[in-house]
């Protein structure tokens, strides 16, 4: 198994470090506190556990904090409701990671032991949880799930960041990430990245944002993007509407879903050369962005 090295977030809680990626699973405001505020909350968990059901689809797994976070905030509102969760993950080391203190010690009794449960061995049934953990190339084991034609009333969209990882930010991907979304569910991802939300809006979702707070300036950034196929959602600010009108917004492609990382950026490059869109750069002067 990879060593994974716990680094301590400000919330207290902690996250790892990707050598391979060169990136932190979280952010350093606090691994619990994004969990939470870009995924539970953004997907409306809290009212939709009030249903006797929910299905969720965890993608890019991880350290298992959005899925933890998820059933704490289920379960608190209704410790009946039968959760069906299928979570995707490249590399099984991470969970397997994860589930040692002080990591896991930040979830209750009952998250602490699930998480353990499907990190040891990937399929999990007990009460009122079914949970699966598929490993591999997210690219590929999303398939497994358009086949069954799987329906999540909520999906957590968190893979490393689009420069680091574009294969999973890709028009295609989101694709077959939207086929498993239920006609009232929701995405949630934390990224605000113009090329991404480029891609929700193609692959067939309306988009709105994880807001700062109850005021959206118009020149404010968001926490993060929630797609469904209703709404309402929260709007994008003017300064993120302009971003989408620029050349930043074109969308990472890979068509055979087999692609490179290198392959795929060098892909976009390309379009956005060609491309008579605005330029990132004329709309950073206009808004002052350095």
């Amino acid at each position: 198994m990879s060593e994974w090295i716990p680094k301590l977030t400000e919330d207290g809680s902690f996250t790892f470090f990707s050598e391979t990626f060169n990136e932190a699973f979280h952010s350093r405001a606090g691994a619990k506190q994004e969990a939470l505020l870009k995924f539970a909350q953004a997907t409306d968990l809290a009212t939709r556990a009030e249903q006797s059901s929910l299905c969720l689809l965890d993608v890019c797994y991880g350290l298992g904090y959005n899925t933890a976070a998820a059933l704490e905030v289920i379960w608190t509102v209704n410790p009946d409701c039968q959760v069906t969760l299928y979570a995707l993950e490249l590399d099984i080391s991470v969970p397997q990671a994860a589930i040692a203190p002080p990591l896991i010690n930040i979830w209750s009794s009952p998250v602490q032991e699930v998480l353990k449960a499907i990190a040891q061995q990937q399929h999990y049934t007990i009460g009122n949880l079914n949970a699966t953990l598929l490993i591999g190339d997210a690219r590929q084991t999303i398939q497994q799930l358009c086949q069954i034609d799987f329906q999540a009333d909520a999906i957590f969209f968190d893979p490393f960041s689009p420069r680091r990882c574009p294969q999973l930010w890709t028009v295609d991907f989101f694709t077959l990430v939207v086929q498993c979304l239920a006609e009232t569910g929701k995405l949630a991802t934390y990224s605000r990245s113009a090329s991404v939300r480029a891609a929700m809006l193609e692959a067939g979702l309306k988009i709105g944002t994880i807001p700062l707070g109850v005021v959206h300036q118009p020149d404010d950034w968001s926490h993060g993007t929630v797609g469904s196929f209703q709404l309402p959602l929260h709007p994008l600010s003017q300064l993120e509407h302009e971003h989408l009108q620029t050349r930043a917004a074109i969308a990472y492609r890979d068509r055979t879903l087999s692609d490179s990382a290198e392959t795929i950026l060098q892909r976009q490059t390309q379009d956005q050369q060609q491309s008579q869109l605005e330029s990132t750069s004329s709309w950073r002067r206009r808004w002052s962005i350095s």
